[in-house]
């Protein structure tokens, strides 16, 4: 999609004190959107993340195996050769992979077009906003922290482009972990398209903003975002729980019939034991010779 569009940008200091709106550069903001280059490029960029140190051995690198298992004939069973066979277990792997590359080369012009491709999409959405200047003196997390929550942004991913390389900008927003600052020269496809909103640095697309005299405001509170926990259904136990005075009222009085009733039982069982116990017979005398 290609529409030439002159497009604006909203303008904040570093401290995130409004300014007035800016006109992003026509060379790279003219509303070229190419959906098949940038998946081109995001693709190859992810490929040559990956590693490939993946590895399986075969069976003529699992260490064993090389005795038969047992003899060629006369067990009934199908001859066999080794027990580090693929059928075997602890046996080799076919066709597993295997140590290589996935190195993806995409043409220079093709990277240039996906990349404006990419801001001009973030432009559309009303995304980009453009910093005067980053004149950050210290090392400070509260410093973005307290700009990004001026500009309403505290709880999206965010891409901070700089003018070169800003130290203090940077070690001051490691510790975020939605915010991801580079240089703008080295902002690739994947990192616009990841971030939901972009903050560029003047100077980097080629615009001057006069220094403005400003003082730190009240410092706003951020709020976490609130952790959406599944609730607990209620154990369909807990009602039967509850019984009435009268229902409690019963087991106990069940409950002390059958203790006045027990002992009288127990009472009469040793008299008739005593009755059906037989008499024991007298040993027989001995005779005298």
């Amino acid at each position: 999609m290609s529409e030439t569009m002159n497009y604006e940008a909203a303008a904040y200091t570093a401290l995130g004190t409004p300014r007035e709106r800016v006109a992003l550069p026509a060379a790279t903001f003219d509303g070229t959107v190419n959906m098949p280059v940038m998946h081109q490029a995001v693709k190859a960029q992810l490929a040559n993340m990956r590693q490939g140190t993946h590895s399986t051995k075969t069976r003529g690198l699992v260490v064993g195996g090389n005795q038969k298992p047992w003899k060629q004939k006369g067990t009934g069973r199908a001859r066999q050769g080794s027990t580090r066979a693929p059928h075997f277990v602890g046996g080799g792997t076919v066709f597993g992979p295997r140590p290589r590359g996935y190195e993806q080369k995409v043409p220079r012009q093709i990277k240039a077009l996906a990349r404006k491709s990419a801001l001009n999409a973030r432009a559309r959405e009303d995304s980009v906003f453009v910093i005067d200047r980053f004149t950050y003196d210290t090392i400070k997390t509260s410093q973005i922290v307290q700009l990004l929550a001026r500009l309403e942004v505290s709880h999206k991913k965010t891409l901070i482009l700089t003018d070169g390389v800003k130290n203090n900008v940077y070690m001051s927003s490691r510790n975020l972990p939605n915010v991801v600052v580079q240089p703008y020269s080295d902002a690739s496809t994947y990192d616009i398209l990841w971030s939901d909103v972009v903050l560029v640095e003047a100077g980097a697309i080629g615009q001057e903003l006069a220094p403005m005299s400003e003082k730190a405001g009240e410092k706003l509170k951020v709020k976490r975002p609130a952790s959406k926990k599944p609730v607990k259904a209620e154990k369909a136990t807990a009602a039967p729980k509850k019984k009435t005075a009268a229902k409690k009222a019963a087991p106990k009085a069940a409950s002390k019939a059958a203790a006045e009733k027990a002992p009288a039982k127990k009472a009469a069982a040793p008299k008739a034991a005593a009755k059906k116990a037989p008499a024991k017979k007298a040993a027989p005398k001995k005779k005298e010779k």
